[in-house]
């Protein structure tokens, strides 16, 4: 049966689901930011350590999230169809799933010094990043199984909770940071082995936050009980529509990946500038990737329940919502880039006035690019819903890399642009994804529900 709401109340509905989601993923945010800066008070050569073995771990942890990202439209489509069992047999192989993955990968953070050394990187530098691996490495299985449960509770839209769990792990980062980075409150100065346990202790603290609610609050779904029996059909499900959201994450950051390769060829400045705008606008993204998982949550209710209709005006709504949101913080950009840019410098930086220059030339590139990553995360979020990743993962995967890729590089290098136009590949490539992926949704995902055709996949 339809649910018939006005445009004004899909709005209503998205911005209760989604506001805390969206807290979340700021939180989430602000404890790589935390750590960043935290470690890079300490020294340089650690900051470069901790760079890199981030990086390294954000790669793995991306990949493995796929399979939590599976978990929010499972639920949301069994909860419509008032379908408990399923809803824990789901939730639970998600979780098997990624402490299998964080099993899997756990000899690379071991074993990390000679794979990175075999990459090229500085012996101290390697030295230290493999440090960091070796205590951090033990995050990915409360970090995978957080995920999980987020997605868990999202779609059975207890988001409030997943905001208190995501703030409460960034607040006790900092505090984790300052005590065993530092050697405070009587604890040995541990510099990045300090953040790497720290880390550790925030993934494992969200978990347990995590798995308390959810036995407390939720007992009907019995998760734990009887944990240890398989489920291989279900297991089966979740992997076969969690594999590509893992890719598909892992191309768009291969993307930004590279346009940070890209600048470095140009110098240390450029590179600082592009470092600030990619902060920046990855916080401006958060906004959109809890709209995304609103719009997972909601098109998983409706395809539960059959209500093309009731999907179809939550998917206008929602765009909406992300369009408005884009032009906010493009506004901002455009507005008022150099007090922005100015946070992340000393006053006396030598290099700040060329750093901002560049900077502000960036974050006009930014501004351009807010409306089509927020359609394009949105329209993976809707389709994802639908449970519909696989042509998604190509299509995304051919405007990241078949098109953003070489018109970032064109435009940068030969055609002689730099920075500003390898930005402008940017903006090409998430053009690219944001219409292939709204063109999915709107002529070939909502025409199969309505008809009740099975999309081809």
């Amino acid at each position: 049966m339809s649910q018939r709401l006005s445009f004004a109340g899909h709005i209503r509905a998205i911005l209760v689901l989604g506001l805390p989601l969206v807290g979340g993923h700021l939180m989430q945010f602000l404890i790589g930011l935390t750590d960043t800066v935290m470690i890079g008070w300490y020294g340089v050569e650690e900051l470069a350590a901790l760079t890199l073995g981030n990086t390294m771990f954000f790669t793995f942890f991306l990949f493995g999230s796929g399979i939590a990202w599976a978990v929010m439209p499972m639920v949301a489509r069994f909860v419509a169809q008032d379908d408990q069992t399923s809803i824990r047999r789901a939730t639970r192989m998600g979780l098997w799933l990624s402490m299998i993955f964080a099993g899997l990968v756990m000899p690379v953070f071991v074993f990390a010094e000679p794979v990175l050394l075999l990459l090229g990187q500085g012996d101290a530098v390697a030295e230290g990043a493999a440090l960091y691996l070796a205590i951090a490495g033990w995050g990915m299985i409360p970090a995978l199984g957080t995920m999980v449960l987020k997605s868990y509770l999202a779609a059975l839209e207890h988001t409030r909770v997943v905001f208190v769990i995501t703030a409460l792990a960034a607040a006790l980062n900092i505090l984790f940071n300052y005590a065993l980075i530092f050697g405070n409150f009587g604890l040995p100065e541990m510099g990045i082995a300090g953040a790497a346990l720290a880390s550790t202790l925030t993934h494992g603290v969200g978990c347990l936050g995590a798995m308390i609610y959810a036995v407390r609050k939720l007992p009907e779904h019995a998760l734990f009980q009887r944990f240890w029996r398989p489920d291989r059909g279900m297991m089966a499900e979740v992997f076969r529509l969690g594999w590509p959201i893992g890719l598909t994450s892992l191309a768009e950051v291969a993307l930004f990946a590279i346009s940070t390769l890209l600048i470095g060829r140009l110098g240390t400045v450029p590179l600082a500038a592009h470092g600030i705008a990619l902060q920046l606008s990855a916080a401006a993204f958060m906004v959109q990737v809890g709209l995304s998982n609103a719009a997972t949550v909601r098109a998983g209710n409706a395809a539960g329940r059959g209500d093309p209709a009731h999907l179809a005006a939550g998917a206008r709504a929602v765009l909406w919502l992300s369009v408005s949101s884009a032009l906010m913080a493009a506004a901002v950009f455009v507005l008022v880039p150099v007090p922005l840019i100015g946070l992340f410098l000393s006053p006396t930086d030598p290099a700040r006035a060329e750093i901002i220059a560049i900077g502000v030339s960036l974050l006009g590139m930014a501004a351009l690019f807010q409306l089509v990553d927020g359609a394009q995360v949105v329209a993976l979020g809707l389709l994802r819903g639908l449970q519909d990743t696989q042509v998604p993962m190509i299509m995304a995967g051919i405007a990241y890399l078949g098109i953003g890729f070489p018109a970032a590089w064109l435009l940068g290098f030969p055609y002689g642009f730099g920075g500003v136009g390898v930005w402008a590949g940017l903006v090409l490539g998430l053009t690219a994804a944001g219409g292939m992926l709204i063109w999915r949704f709107w002529r070939q995902a909502l025409p199969a529900l309505e008809s009740g055709e099975v999309l081809a996949r």
